[in-house]
């Protein structure tokens, strides 16, 4: 299958995830439409469909980022171009730490994220997976990407503070909002 990304660090999670199943990066010189839906959902299905349109086979696409509740779900669709369009991870992150301490609310924040994929038929299937957590303000660990140094998961516990930066990358794919989607993804290829 084709992931409809050439985002390296997506090619290897989402392949250790879904285990059997091989995983090929977007070829060069294909490029997605701009991702302007107004939902991960919408985001996922505009690369799909525009990979399955030039190859024609199997593709995978995902869209995921960050909801804060403080803002309004902010930066949400537009993670990855918080800061801009050309923004870095840490741009991205930098932002939103500032706009979180300026809004006078609370920590609390969830990743999202929505993979689409379209079959050997055409059809085409969405799985969405969430994982809830807080946001820090002094980012800390060196994996994961994103705004994974500064975001403290639930799901590892209440006297767990590591980020997801911090924790193991098998740690990471148990509790991810894309490690969650991919599962329902590999169920669904398994059935």
């Amino acid at each position: 299958m084709i992931l409809a990304s050439q985002n390296a660090h997506k090619v290897e999670e989402l392949g250790q995830i879904l285990g059997g199943v091989e995983l090929e990066a977007l070829p060069d010189g294909v490029e997605t439409p701009p991702e302007d839906g107004l939902t991960f959902s919408a985001n996922a299905l505009i690369k799909a469909r525009a990979v399955r349109a030039v190859t024609g086979g199997e593709v995978i696409a995902d869209d995921s980022g960050i909801e804060v509740e403080a803002l309004d779900g902010r930066p949400g669709v537009r993670s990855a171009r918080y800061a801009g369009e050309t923004a870095s991870d840490g741009e991205n992150l930098e932002k939103v730490l500032n706009d979180l301490a300026g809004s006078g609310g609370g920590p609390t924040a969830r990743y999202v994220c929505v993979i689409a994929y379209i079959d050997g038929s055409g059809a085409e299937h969405l799985f969405e997976g969430f994982c809830g957590g807080q946001l820090i303000q002094e980012p800390r660990g060196d994996g994961g990407f994103g705004y994974d140094p500064a975001f403290v998961p639930d799901d590892t516990g209440p006297d767990d503070q590591r980020t997801m930066a911090e924790v193991s990358p098998e740690e990471k794919h148990a509790i991810s909002h894309r490690g969650r989607a991919a599962r329902k993804l590999a169920g669904f290829l398994n059935s």
